[in-house]
């Protein structure tokens, strides 16, 4: 069993995705519960992902194969973790703002979430204030995860955070943003919780948000 989850560590690091797949399969078949796999192996491999990009030793290209071997894994795992009734670490609508229409980023940021336990609901991009809004009031999210690309859409997301306020729902989500032109000065003029410069920070900052660590 330990075998195996150390192998499934390793296929994530090393974007791996068929191995990946057929440890996870193999694990689940010898009776590993789909807990274990997620916390253990996936959760796990993925925060190495995340420790390497940020000390320069992974770069973009290495992030994004390691998280789709991670996504492929997981396809496999989401139908026994709802059988096991295991709960996501929160809960998160992730897009880019209106007037946007870059998502490479942002596709990245949900992939991390993804591996960091978050359940995702991936807004897509040219996201109004009352999309945002929607995801708060009718699915519940946690946080909010705004993308702009290009200074002239970044107001949006000031807009975004005005409109939570205005429908006395502001206090109910953490808003964080990113994006090539979003610095932490900038969250901190808006009123939002929080700034990721890359998508490896942004999943850290989404678990310290949400669960204090």
């Amino acid at each position: 069993m330990a075998n195996k989850l150390e192998a499934i560590r390793e296929g994530i690091m090393d974007g791996d995705m068929h191995l990946v797949q057929e440890m996870v399969q193999a694990a689940l078949d010898e009776g590993m519960s789909a807990s274990d796999l997620l916390n253990k192996g996936m959760i796990e491999a993925m925060g190495e992902v995340g420790r390497l990009f940020e000390e320069g030793e992974y770069f973009v290209p290495e992030m994004l194969i390691a998280a789709r071997a991670m996504k492929a894994g997981l396809a496999i795992l989401k139908p026994k973790l709802v059988d096991e009734d295991v709960q996501p670490v929160g809960k998160v609508s992730a897009g880019t703002v209106k007037g946007d229409l870059h998502d490479i980023g942002k596709n990245l940021v949900c992939m991390m979430l993804e591996g960091a336990g978050f359940e995702i609901v991936d807004l897509g991009t040219d996201v109004s204030p009352e999309q945002f809004m929607k995801s708060v009031t009718e699915q519940g999210v946690d946080v909010i995860c705004m993308s702009a690309l290009l200074t002239t859409t970044m107001p949006n997301m000031k807009n975004t955070v005005d409109a939570l306020v205005e429908a006395g729902i502001r206090d109910d989500v953490k808003v964080m943003i990113g994006g090539a032109p979003v610095t932490q000065a900038y969250a901190d003029e808006i009123g939002a919780d929080g700034y990721a410069p890359d998508a490896s920070r942004a999943a850290s900052l989404a678990r310290e948000l949400v669960v204090g660590a």
